[in-house]
């Protein structure tokens, strides 16, 4: 299967001269769909420089990036509108839900999507099916105040797909989780990556999710130090 995410000899530095820091050197990897990848590392290893880069936040210095088989860098981006080319193609999930605590779940869901051109209307439907796919569609119209830890995450993976991405990047998704929440929202990433074909990145220190993952990509000094396959579930 032709990965979704693609990079070749991708490099990042930061600074100047003799203030220049190399966050990453020579990163190869590629991300398939369907499969559920995590990055590990210590700070300051590039992890979430890595992360950045495949959301088209980061301008590499050198090497290629391909996203859905679409070459978006080589040594220039290949759109000039990088947003537009986000929305299409990228859903994120940070380690707090950041939902905006003045709309219910639904139209935290449904703002996504008429910021994309849907209609509010069609957008609220899709928003409570997606909410229902994830199990929290009681909570519906319930205020992110009153959203458990666990509620508020599933209401955030409904956010980011909610434009059907096929690109699914996590940065900490379960940090904030107690064991339990956090294997339920791994399970449902998981669920994400195999029913929707869809390829997910997760930055995590959170070694009690690890067994969730298909591989796990180990860095540091800016360097992939080695990789292995996980068992799974």
């Amino acid at each position: 299967m032709n990965p979704l995410v693609e990079l070749a000899g991708i490099t990042k530095g930061f600074g100047t001269g003799e203030a220049r820091v190399q966050a990453l050197s020579d990163i190869t990897l590629n991300v398939a769909a369907g499969e559920v990848v995590g990055l590990r590392g210590p700070s300051g290893s590039g992890k979430s420089t890595l992360l950045n880069l495949v959301a088209c936040i980061l301008e590499p210095d050198t090497g290629v990036l391909r996203l859905t088989g679409e070459t978006v860098w080589d040594g220039a981006w290949s759109r000039a509108d990088l947003r537009a080319l986000r929305r299409e193609k990228i859903g994120f999930i940070f380690q707090f839900h950041n939902l905006l605590p003045f709309l219910d779940a639904t139209d935290n869901v449904a703002l996504a999507m008429t910021l994309n051109g849907m209609s509010l209307s069609d957008a609220r439907t899709k928003a409570r099916a997606l909410l229902d796919y994830l199990q929290v569609g009681r909570r519906a119209v319930a205020m992110p105040s009153m959203l458990s830890g666990g509620e508020a995450q599933r209401v955030a993976i409904a956010r980011a797909l909610a434009n059907r991405p096929r690109i699914i990047l996590a940065d900490e998704p379960t940090a904030a989780l107690d064991s339990e929440r956090a294997q339920v929202v791994m399970d449902l990433l998981r669920q994400v990556a195999r029913e929707q074909e869809a390829a997910v990145i997760v930055v995590t220190h959170d070694d009690k999710i690890f067994s969730r993952f298909d591989r796990l990509v180990s860095l540091r000094d800016g360097r992939i130090e080695g990789e292995r396959v996980e068992s799974g579930v």
